[in-house]
Order: C-alpha cells, then structure tokens, then sequence
C-alpha cells in the first residue's frame, strides 16, 4: 500500500483539497493559514508547479472548518514541510488524472500540460483542466490511487510575488476590517491579577450607558455588546471601576525564574542515559541559565467575529488551530460540532498560541446572549496580560572534556511549565472563559509533545558527539502565569544553554569555538552550516575580543528534524547592548520560495535579538506587571541588526521548515559575542546591561 503523507492520510479525499470551478481557475483549500509568514503563497506555489498552470490560475480558499482539510495546527515549522508536501502529492496525483482523460481524448503518445492546457508531443491539438473537468471524478481517496510522479523543484525564485500583500496595503486583508450586516461590537473585563475572580459590578449603571445592547454575566464572566466599539469599551470602563474582585491565591513573591520553579514539584522523565564507566576528565563544569515568561506582543490585539443562526454559531478567528479551537468552542458550548463553524481570518502577526482562540469564544458568548453578529477584540492590556505567554525555562548543564579536549560527559536538565495549552491539545477545554463561567470547563494537565519534537526539552539533545549524555525533562505544572506555545517553544533556551556551555568548554580546552564545534560533529550539513556561517562572518580564531567589541556563534538544527541554520553574531557595548550584525547560514533543504525564506529567517532573528536582550513578563503582588507597551520594551527600528544569510541549496531535497529555527542560534550567538566582548557570561535571559553589571562587579 502506498504510504501517503501524514496530513494527507488524514484527509484522503482528493476533492477535499482540489476542485476545478468556474472556466478559468483552480480552487486550493489547504488546512494551513497565513499568519504573516508567506505559507499560503508557498503552498500556492507548490500546487500551481504540480499541476502545470500559472500562478494566477489557482485560487487560494480560507481555510474553513466545513471545507478545508483538518490539518491541526499552522504550527512547528511544518506548513510547507507538511502542508506544502501534502498538496504536493494531491496535485501531482490531480494532474495525472487529467493526464490519463486527456490521452483518451488526444489519443496515444506522451501528454505533457503547460498553462492548465495538455497535448501530446509533436501536436498543436489540446485540452484543460476546465474541458475535462466534468469527466475526472475528484471525490475519490488518494489512498487507492498509486503513487504519483512528482516534478518538484523550487517555484519561481526570483519572482514569486506574496498573495496575501496586496490586500494588507490597502487596508482590508485583516479581521478588524471585516463588517458583517447589523454587527456590533463586544469588549469583555477580566481583572489585573491571574486569580482575581469577579465578585459583582454595577451592572444596572452599565445596562444603562449609551448603545449598550447586552450586559453578558456567566460565573466571572463578563462583557458587553453595544453599536459602536467606543461605547463599549466605555461601558467595560464604567464597569471596572465599580467591579469587586476576589482573589483565589496569590503569586509567588519573587519573579526570579530560579527561585520560583524551585518551589514546584515536576513531573520528571529521563529519556536519555547512555550506559558506560565514568568517563576520564581533565576540565568538568556546570553551569545554569534561564529565561522569564514571554509575551507575543503582536502589534494588533486579538479579535473575532461571532454570529448565530438558531443553535448554529460561525466563528471568524486568526487562530493557528481551527478545527482543534472548533471542537473546544463546541463543549464549552455545550454544542456538537458539526453546529459550530470556524473561517480562518487574518490577524497581526502571530507566533504561536496568543489570544486569538480565547477572544473566539468571548465573541461568541456575547453574541449568544445579543443576538446579532459581535466583533469581539482584546484592548492592548489584555493582550500583554491574559494572551498565553511562552514559559520561563531554567536548564543546568553539567560537562567534561578530556585531556585532547573532546567532550567526554553531558548532562542537561530543563525544567518549565507547559509549553503546549492549546485549545483541542489533551483533554479540557484550553480557553479562557471556558474557566470563568458557571459552570466552569477545566483547563487540560500539563502535556508536551511528544519525542522528537517535544515543548520543554525541544533541542534539549544536541546534535554533537558527546561521550556520555543524560538528559532529563522537568515538566512543571501551569505557573503563576499561563504559558502555551511561542515560536520555537524550548528550543530558544535550550539551544541558548546548549551553545553557551560549548563556547565554555571550549575555552577550557583552549579551542576556538568554531573548531571545537566542528570537532564533535559527523553530520556534513550541520558542519556545512558552522563553516558558511563563519566564512561569511570573516571569522577570526585568533580575535580575543574585549573592550566592549566581541562576536560569538550558535548552531542548532530545529528539532533535530527541520533545518539547519548556525548564526555569528557581532556586538557592541557601551551603556547599552547592540548586536551589530547577524551572519546565518541556512540550509532548509529544497527552497520553495528563497525570497519567503529570507524573510523568515530574518523575521526570526529580530525576533530572537528581542527576546534575548529585552524581553520578560514579570508580575507584583498586585498582578500583571506588564499592561501596555511602556512595561515591555521590545526591539526598535533603530536597533535592528544588518542581517546577511547565506542559503545552501539542496534541490531534491525534502523541504524543510525555516520558521523558527533562528531563534536558539541567535540568541547563543548574542550571548557568546557577549562574553567574547565583556569576559563575563550571562546566563540569564534576557542579557539587559543591569544583569551584565552586576555580574561584572561580582567578579
């Protein structure tokens, strides 16, 4: 039996994927969204060059829960490794379909298709895909069709133009600009503390004020509807100012990432210990680093659209997870899920598990309760407070090097709340007011994902030979702050520890970082990676670095499954940090789209510079310490470093996901270019100049 592509598995119907509509395009639905990151425009691609026609020809659906495949969710990297090869092989499989009506047709001889039309060799005579539409039965599973033969390659490199930009700059590709017939507009309370439960507000004050329609209290739930967006968002102003709270427990004292996962108790799983004597060491050392919580801070909050018809709900959401956020919305509905329908709309930019999902069902309890459509969106404060963060991470390493400086022992130990809470991931209903109705949904355990990816101990196994290794996962409960998945999930700190503790072994062993790197490694295309990063870089063994100027390096390959991306990075100190220039090389196996590639890479590492030198959610006693922009410096304009990458090619190859595979790299890289230019290490994330001073004075 042929073996089909994991997603395709899933969804076999060819129909599912593809139709032939009207008389001059073809109609893609894929499960996979477009959050900002160009995959829509990458699978668009992909299906154009399979099935032989121009790029305009094809017409990319929204995804939507009653037609598109369920692809879980837009998520680790995997849309054009996963989604893009899916539609790869559906269209290659469609394209052959056609191929065998239209020799039928055209009669014996080779058929080949160009432009949606097919001839025979050596004939002017041909057919489309919209003449014989009407005669190829597409409602057929992909599972009793053979293998198809597959032309691949990379799509129009140098001039493939994104689709989804042309509605961005004219204002109407967003789901704040959508208007449905007699919508109103919703804004919901919640309080500025996590354990703060609503006791009571002057809700006939509220009811009263100016195009208020609805007044929606279930539990410690509470929103409002009204005609315009500014009366509502007085009203939710009027309403916190007369609300009563009660607090179900407090924080802990300190915000210390050391200190408060010390006082919790893990779920810990060893799943990897090498066997064998103690091995012999001439240098041993340990060393332990952290980051805080993270936020996604997207530049537009969270919104959603609901309208009811009866016992029927349609949800518009910039969700990740569609179909996964449709099963959670149906029980915390109380509604099958066939009731409930989800269209994917484009929201700002998103890099994981942010408010979108919980602002759905907020759209659509108040929407019940109005009835009339609501648009739904989050103010800036509760996307910086209550949109799921990334979890704080701490990671202690123990090493040895013998006397020939070869790494001889390894240990790596992660310890973190959970990094995947999403809505539709275990058991439990992930979502906000799911918790805070009467009565009320749990949220699910803590899980992961499952080996190799993994959520916490992602990349917690390098890819460098390394004597005797054990490598254990410390998996927390949720902590004082919920935490779900954020771009690259514990990779960021796991590859940051990794990368930090190979430049110190290194300099124990009196090695260049990029040698002793290159020293424990068998796999040519991570060593390829180092070595274009450093050429690129114009790196220098003998640079000793000081006086506030230093450069360092960070490899990783994501997952230890996606691509393989190494980073140099040069910085300068002075009362403040500055990265001055990022040096990557990439390689992501066949490039669909080079230009979608680049920009992913360097969206990622802007990112990863941001998270490294400033960013962390923080909390007081009196709740969230981080409210609005002025609590949460993240990386200027002005502070944005040169960015040069290098892509190695490697067509044929199976395509491999760039997304996220920059984060952990750079921000090694930034933190060995530190110590390069100080002396001193930090191993605290974010590296802010307080932090490095104190570790200076402390010498």
């Amino acid at each position: 039996m042929t073996k089909l592509p994991a997603n395709l598995a899933l969804n076999p119907r060819l129909g599912r994927w593809v139709s032939i509509d009207g008389s001059d395009f073809i109609t893609i639905r894929t499960g996979k969204v477009e959050l900002g990151q160009g995959a829509v425009t990458a699978i668009a691609a992909i299906a154009a060059k399979e099935l032989g026609v121009d790029l305009a020809r094809i017409r990319m659906q929204p995804a939507d829960t009653d037609t598109s495949p369920d692809e879980g969710y837009t998520a680790g990297s995997f849309s054009v490794e996963h989604g893009g090869a899916a539609m790869r092989w559906v269209c290659a499989m469609v394209r052959e379909l056609f191929a065998q009506r239209a020799q039928t047709v055209l009669g014996e001889g080779d058929i080949v298709v160009q432009a949606g039309v097919f001839t025979r060799a050596q004939s002017n005579e041909g057919v489309s895909y919209w003449d014989l539409a009407a005669d190829v039965d597409l409602d057929q599973s992909t599972a009793d069709l053979p293998e198809p033969r597959m032309l691949g390659g990379t799509i129009d490199a140098g001039h493939l133009q994104r689709l989804d930009l042309d509605r961005k700059l004219t204002g109407a590709a967003f789901i704040q600009d959508m208007a449905l017939p007699g919508m109103h507009y919703g804004r919901v309370m919640r309080g500025a503390h996590p354990r703060d439960r609503l006791v009571s507000f002057d809700i006939d004050k509220v009811a009263t004020l100016p195009g208020v329609v609805a007044v929606v209290v279930d539990g410690s739930f509470m929103g409002v509807v009204a005609r315009r967006d500014e009366q509502a968002l007085r009203a939710i102003d009027v309403a916190g100012r007369t609300a009563q709270w009660q607090r179900d427990a407090e924080l802990p004292e300190t915000a210390d990432t050391h200190a408060w996962i010390a006082a919790l108790t893990p779920r810990s799983t060893t799943f990897l210990a090498d066997e064998g004597p103690e091995p012999v060491a001439q240098h041993r050392h340990h060393a332990a680093y952290s980051r805080g919580f993270i936020a996604h801070a997207s530049i537009g909050p969270s919104c959603a659209i609901a309208a009811w018809d009866a016992d029927q709900v349609t949800v518009w959401s910039h969700s990740q997870g569609i179909h996964p956020l449709r099963g959670a919305l149906a029980r915390a509905l109380h509604l099958k899920n066939d009731s409930v329908r989800v269209i994917h709309a484009q929201g700002a930019g998103c890099y994981g598990h942010n408010g979108a999902d919980d602002v759905a069902l907020d759209a659509a309890l108040l929407a019940r309760t109005a009835k009339v459509p609501v648009m739904c969106q989050w103010t800036r404060a509760d996307e910086l407070s209550w949109s799921p963060f990334g979890a704080a991470m701490r990671v202690e390493l123990d090493g040895a090097v013998d006397a020939n400086g070869q790494i001889v022992e390894w240990r790596h130990a992660v310890w973190s709340p959970p990094h995947l809470a999403r809505p539709g991931f275990g058991d439990g209903v992930n979502l906000l007011a799911a918790q805070q109705i009467d009565p009320p949904h749990p949220p699910g355990p803590p899980n992961e994902a499952p080996r190799p990816y993994g959520g916490g101990d992602r990349n917690a196994v390098p890819l460098y030979n390394l004597g005797k290794r054990r490598i254990t996962h410390h998996l927390l409960p949720q902590g004082p702050l919920r935490s779900s998945a954020l771009r690259s999930l514990g990779a960021h700190c796991n590859v940051f520890a990794i990368e930090s503790f190979m430049d110190e072994l290194a300099a124990l062993a009196g090695i260049d970082p990029v040698e002793f790197r290159l020293r424990h490694l068998d796999e040519p295309r991570a060593e390829a990676v180092i070595r274009a990063a450093a050429e690129l870089a114009q790196w220098d063994p003998a640079d000793k670095g000081g006086e506030g100027i230093g450069r360092g390096i960070g490899f990783s390959r994501y997952k230890n499954h996606g691509a393989y991306y190494a980073a140099v990075a040069t910085v300068e100190i002075t009362d403040v940090i500055t990265i001055k220039d990022v040096y990557g090389a990439l390689d992501a196996g066949e490039i669909i789209h080079r230009d979608g590639t680049l920009n992913q890479i360097e969206g990622g590492v802007i990112q990863a510079a941001s998270w490294t030198l400033k960013e962390q959610v923080s909390w007081t006693s009196d709740g969230f310490a981080v409210r609005a922009w002025d609590d949460y410096p993240i990386l200027k304009f002005s502070e944005i470093p040169r960015i040069q990458t290098t892509i190695i090619e490697r067509p044929g190859e199976f395509a491999l996901g760039a997304g996220e595979c920059a984060a952990g790299p750079v921000a090694a890289a930034t933190g060995n270019a530190i110590a390069h230019a100080l002396g001193v290490r930090g191993r605290d994330m974010p590296l802010t100049f307080d932090r490095l001073e104190a570790a200076i004075n402390a010498q």
